[in-house]
C-alpha cells in the first residue's frame, strides 16, 4: 500500500502497470482520476474489507483499491469475457485467493456477492437499459448479505451537463447513457430495502457525479 492517495499517485502507479496500453486506455490512465471521484471512493473502504465490483472493466479501479488502501480481499464481476480475463492477468501478480474476477449475464448475480462488505457500482448503472434498472438493483439487493454497504457513483441527469457524459458515451463506449436523476437513484436504492446513510454531490470540470451509500 502507498502512504499517499491524489492524482499524481493514482497517475503514476497505473503507467507502471499500464506501459504498453493502446491509445484509449492511455486517455483513461491519465484522465480518469481528473474527471471521475476515485479519491473519495477509495476512503470509503475499511481496512479488512471483502471489496465487489459490479461492472469492474478490465479491474482498474479495484487495483487502485488494492494499492491505496487495505482490503482483504477484492472481487470483481463484468459481462465481458475479455474484459474478465483483462483483470485477471492485471492481478496476477498477486496471490491468488486475494483476487477473483469472473463473468455474469448482467441479471442473475454470483453467490459471492453476498461476502461482500463494500460493494461499488461505479458508472454502470447507466449502462443498463431503463426497462431493466428495477429488476438490476432488485436482484442485487437481494444478493447483498444484511450490513453490506453500497456505494453508487453515477452521473446525475437533473444537470443539463449530463449531455457532456453522453457525449462521452457515445465516443467512448458507442452507445447514449440511461442516467438517472440522484433523487430518483434513491428512491430506487429504498424501494429494494437500502438505507440511505451519506449522499453527495461533486461536479469534475463537465461531469455532474452523484455518490450514495446504502446499507442494506
Amino acid at each position: 500500500m502507498q502512504t499517499e492517495l491524489n492524482n499524481t499517485a493514482i497517475i503514476r502507479f497505473l503507467k507502471s502497470k499500464f506501459k504498453s496500453a493502446g491509445f484509449i486506455d492511455s486517455l483513461k490512465i491519465r484522465y480518469r482520476s481528473l474527471i471521475c471521484p476515485f479519491i473519495p471512493l477509495i476512503k470509503l473502504v475499511e481496512p479488512g474489507d471483502n471489496v465487489g465490483d459490479i461492472g469492474c472493466g478490465s479491474g482498474q479501479f479495484m487495483l487502485l483499491v488494492s494499492e491505496f488502501s487495505t482490503p482483504s480481499y477484492v472481487y470483481g464481476i463484468e459481462i465481458s469475457e475479455r474484459l474478465v480475463k483483462n483483470a485477471n492477468d492485471l492481478f496476477s501478480t498477486l496471490p491468488r485467493g486475494y483476487y477473483d474476477f469472473e463473468a455474469y449475464d448482467g441479471v442473475k448475480f454470483p453467490a459471492k456477492i453476498a461476502e461482500m462488505d463494500v460493494i461499488f457500482l461505479v458508472d454502470v448503472l447507466h449502462h443498463v437499459p431503463v426497462a431493466h434498472q428495477e429488476d438490476f438493483m432488485k436482484a442485487l439487493a437481494a444478493t447483498m448479505k444484511p450490513g453490506t454497504r453500497l456505494v453508487l457513483k453515477d452521473i446525475n441527469a437533473a444537470s443539463p451537463l449530463v449531455y457532456c457524459n453522453k457525449m462521452h458515451d457515445l465516443i467512448f463506449a458507442g452507445e447514449i447513457g440511461n442516467e438517472l436523476k440522484m433523487k430518483d437513484a434513491r428512491k430506487l436504492l429504498e424501494a429494494n430495502g437500502l438505507t440511505i446513510i451519506h449522499q453527495e454531490k461533486r461536479r469534475m470540470y463537465v461531469y455532474p457525479h452523484y455518490t450514495i451509500i446504502a446499507q442494506k
